[in-house]
């Protein structure tokens, strides 16, 4: 199956926790229905990512990436490689490049759906972003990668204002998926 494939039958079989989430999803299909390439940043009006909340083993914190070009603290993430098999890889690729740790354990999503502006094809574009969550070992240390300025554990109900609801939102599900599994 190809990534496109699967994109597409992971947001026809997701069911958005909210109305808000449901009219993206539909959103998300449309845009993969209509551009061959849309899991490809080339795609100029939007393309499909993955982000990933890294929870600590206990689910008290989350790992956080000062972005250097948003300027926000956020969740790991990234754009779709050409040899990604699933969305469920792209995400874990991301969150272990970014994070430096080994061992994350992908939790059951995509947890939520998020839409932003980017800049990849100017002025601007679309992120859209299928999010999910992810464990961290117990006892592991993060390493920050070239594609962040810094790097930080927080509080999952401290997260910085230095951020945004999708990152809060995301955390949050990630610690309820963790605590349900």
């Amino acid at each position: 199956m190809s990534l496109h494939a699967h994109a597409r039958a992971v947001l026809t079989a997701w069911r958005a926790p909210t109305a808000e989430e449901e009219v993206l999803r539909e959103e998300f299909l449309q845009h993969v229905h209509a551009y061959e390439d849309a899991m490809w940043r080339e795609c100029a009006p939007g393309h499909l990512t993955a982000t990933t909340a890294v929870v600590s083993h206990d689910g008290e914190r989350v790992l956080l990436t000062l972005h250097p070009k948003a300027g926000m603290w956020l969740p790991m993430g990234g754009h779709c490689e050409r040899d990604d098999p699933s969305l469920d890889a792209v995400a874990l690729r991301e969150a272990t490049e970014e994070s430096g740790i080994p061992g994350l354990r992908l939790l059951p999503g995509p947890l939520a759906l998020d839409r932003h502006r980017v800049w990849c094809h100017p002025p601007y574009s679309h992120h859209l972003d299928v999010e999910y969550g992810a464990v961290a070992p117990a006892d592991v240390e993060a390493v920050i990668s070239d594609e962040s300025l810094d790097l930080r554990w927080f509080p999952i109900d401290e997260i910085p204002e230095l951020s945004d609801e999708a990152t809060r939102r995301l955390a949050r599900r990630a610690r309820d998926a963790m605590r349900s599994a």
